[in-house]
């Protein structure tokens, strides 16, 4: 299962999708992380616990015309990205 560490919020400001750190994290990730509306839709789909990248694939290509292919490798390069950051 792939979920979202503890420590970072998603909310809404002007009019754009942010990650921002709270608690502890603050003292390790010290920036606010921008997010596309379809990542935005990602993440909290990841702060819920998903199985499988193909899962979130899945949602994408329910929410946007998007062909499942691209979805899915939309979708490898953000967990990737999560990933790097020590976000997952």
């Amino acid at each position: 299962m792939m979920k979202i560490k503890d420590g970072f919020m998603l909310r809404e400001m002007a009019e754009q999708w942010v990650v921002v750190p709270i608690g502890n994290t603050v003292v390790d990730v010290n920036c606010i992380i921008t997010l596309t509306p379809s990542a935005a839709i990602l993440w909290k789909e990841l702060e819920k616990g998903v199985e499988s990248v193909s899962q979130l694939a899945e949602i994408l290509t329910s929410e946007y015309e998007i062909d499942y292919e691209t979805a899915l490798t939309d979708c490898e390069e953000f967990i990737n990205t999560l990933n790097e950051k020590d976000m997952l």
